[in-house]
């Protein structure tokens, strides 16, 4: 799929400039051979706050968008998803949690399994929210 595509190539990118790029969308879609409205699809879809990054932008002729790949401590990381999670929690946004948890080498891919079938029950988004949070405790333990 080309949104996949697109989001490994900013990944290398990313990795490759060491956590901070910046990357002018023109410039990518006709790289890759698309439109740079799917550049920003991938962007504002993958490449979100939950899941670590912080994006700047400035439009016009010389426009460019900013990737940060924000580095945490463990206990940040825990408290900045525990902040992030709040009341409320969406099945949907829970597994981006999980597989962002499971990136940063937090809980297992096991762990992900487990925790995500328990969620995918949850009655109510705000259950949803508090049994997460409970199991993140016990599994960081």
């Amino acid at each position: 799929m080309l949104s996949d595509i697109i989001e490994k190539l900013i990944l290398d990118m990313l990795e490759t400039e060491g956590g901070c790029l910046e990357l002018k969308r023109n410039d990518l879609a006709e790289q890759i051979g698309c439109v740079p409205s799917q550049i920003n699809y991938v962007i504002s879809s993958r490449f979100t706050p939950e899941r670590g990054y912080v994006i700047e932008s400035r439009r016009g002729g010389g426009g460019f968008v900013r990737i940060t790949k924000r580095v945490f401590t463990k206990e940040d990381y825990l408290m900045h998803l525990f902040c992030s999670i709040g009341s409320s929690l969406d099945q949907r946004t829970a597994e981006v949690y999980l597989v962002d948890m499971n990136e940063r080498g937090v809980i297992s891919t096991r762990e992900v399994k487990i925790i995500n079938s328990a969620l995918s029950v949850m009655d109510t988004d705000e259950m949803r929210a508090e049994a997460l949070k409970k199991m993140i405790i016990l599994a960081i333990r």
